[in-house]
């Protein structure tokens, strides 16, 4: 167990939940005996993911198909996580994707597209969670920013700019939610080996590079992020709202 109190166990729904930071997020909180329903494009990792997390922790887990960009898919899984878990006290948003195309080539379907996961999906995920969220008490969401969240990259004006909107979501959201109990926070990772960011990673000169600007001279695991969200999640934060807490191994402390 995490040794965090996690106090009501009421199920969470995390996207993105079939791999990388989605699926290390959906471990964490079952370790500390919340149920969790796992939401993924790709439904096989989704169902293999919340398969080997409820045989590793005895919670219930559940999984299901869904595009977040899409109203009808999101309400129809939030019927069947609500069925699955019995209650839903708790999100996290860490579905997300990345297009690396500069201002010059940068096309409409891009924009939409990963503005659309990134940002615009978390924001009627919540809302189409508002009833259960509101139903209990400490419920709690974390949003998946990133360090594009506080810096820019030339190269992924689309995605710097959705984790940007992410902060500033949160802190919206933390100010409306904050008299229904509701608190809103959001993770901002750095250089994370996901499988978004697998070409590089597993590029031995493209990796050292990464390492070299992290002062704590490695780049980070989904683990690293999971325990900062099981934390935003726990009882422990019961006084943090409308926060962002980067979790980068130090990249952003220097130019």
């Amino acid at each position: 167990m995490s040794g965090l109190i996690m106090s009501p166990t009421t199920g969470v729904v995390v996207t993105g939940g079939g791999s990388g930071i989605g699926r290390a997020c959906a471990r964490a909180l079952a370790e500390a005996e919340r149920p969790v329903s796992l939401w993924d494009l790709n439904d096989e990792e989704a169902a293999k993911a919340a398969a080997s997390i409820a045989a590793d922790c005895g919670v219930v887990t559940h999984s299901v198909s869904v595009d977040v960009t899409d109203g009808d898919a999101v309400a129809h899984a939030v019927t069947a996580a609500r069925e699955a878990l019995g209650s839903i006290g708790g999100l996290v948003h860490a579905a997300g994707i990345v297009t690396a195309v500069d201002i010059d080539h940068l096309t409409e379907e891009i924009w939409d597209s990963v503005l659309g996961v990134n940002l615009r999906a978390q924001v009627f995920t919540v809302k189409a969670l508002l009833e259960d969220l509101r139903r209990h008490e400490k419920s709690a969401i974390v949003g998946i920013g990133s360090i594009m969240s506080v810096v820019g990259n030339a190269m992924i004006p689309s995605y710097t700019s959705s984790k940007h909107g992410v902060v500033g979501l949160t802190k919206s959201l933390a100010n409306h939610l904050g008299a229904d109990g509701i608190r809103v926070n959001a993770v901002c990772p750095g250089y994370i080996h996901t499988p978004m960011m697998a070409a590089v990673m597993d590029d031995p000169p493209s990796r050292a590079a990464l390492e070299a600007k992290t002062p704590l001279g490695r780049v980070g695991t989904p683990e690293d992020i999971a325990k900062a969200v099981r934390f935003l999640m726990s009882d422990q934060a019961d006084y943090i709202t409308g926060t962002t807490l980067i979790v980068d191994g130090g990249v952003t402390s220097h130019d």
